[in-house]
């Protein structure tokens, strides 16, 4: 029977790589959260098309991509665009694959928060006269926001927790770090733990922020007046 005994000079020595490999996981994160939320709200707007075509596109563009596992994207983008002369570094590409990915789950979040603002806010901006920017930017998605907060956070802290698969094109985050510092060492309790632990603590901290977010958010927005 294995026997397992803690060292702490060894999770001491592994810890602050350990941190320096997080920063290139949050970094990963926050590019990809910005980029799935951008790409998030245009299929969301483009969902909402008069143009039958565009609304169609946009529909079975975020079903394709929301029915193909990650780490397929992943290893396509970066193994099998370069033969059509696209070329991008892991990061780059592990940015690219989570805010794809995302941003088509996220395009839903923001079609139905955008769906639930009053009908009477979009009759208010058309007597007004209100371009479709000024509209969505001025009145609809201030008020869609808050609906839009849980969701959109939990979506993110689960991009979080998807970034190891990044180290299958060999970007060094947290677990890969982990995994090689095992099979070097032969010590494998200290560095998963670690990880582990990081990765609750930082899960934790963002679920607060999100809670905390949407507590500070007016719960009707901002409304014509």
């Amino acid at each position: 029977m294995i026997e397992f005994e803690w060292d702490w000079a060894f999770a001491w020595e592994v810890l602050p790589l350990l941190l320096d490999a997080c920063v290139v996981t949050l970094q990963a994160t926050v590019l990809g959260s910005g980029l799935a939320i951008v790409i998030g709200l245009i299929l969301a707007l483009l969902r909402r098309s008069r143009w039958k075509t565009v609304s169609y596109s946009a529909y079975w563009w975020m079903e394709f991509v929301r029915s193909t596992p990650l780490l397929v994207q992943i290893y396509f983008l970066y193994y099998v665009a370069p033969e059509w002369g696209i070329s991008m570094s892991p990061m780059v590409t592990g940015v690219l694959a989570l805010g794809m990915h995302y941003g088509a789950y996220l395009s839903e979040v923001f079609r139905s928060g955008i769906d639930g603002v009053d009908k009477g806010q979009w009759e208010a901006s058309v007597a007004l006269n209100l371009s479709p920017f000024r509209t969505y930017s001025d009145i609809i998605l201030p008020q869609a926001l808050r609906q839009m907060i849980p969701a959109t956070g939990n979506y993110i802290i689960a991009m979080f927790k998807e970034t190891p698969q990044l180290s299958a094109i060999t970007l060094l985050e947290m677990l890969q770090l982990a995994k090689i510092m095992g099979s070097e060492n032969f010590r494998y309790l200290e560095p998963f733990t670690l990880v582990g632990l990081i990765y609750l603590a930082l899960s934790l901290t963002a679920s607060w922020g999100i809670r905390h977010a949407e507590r500070r958010f007016p719960k009707e927005g901002f409304t014509l007046s």
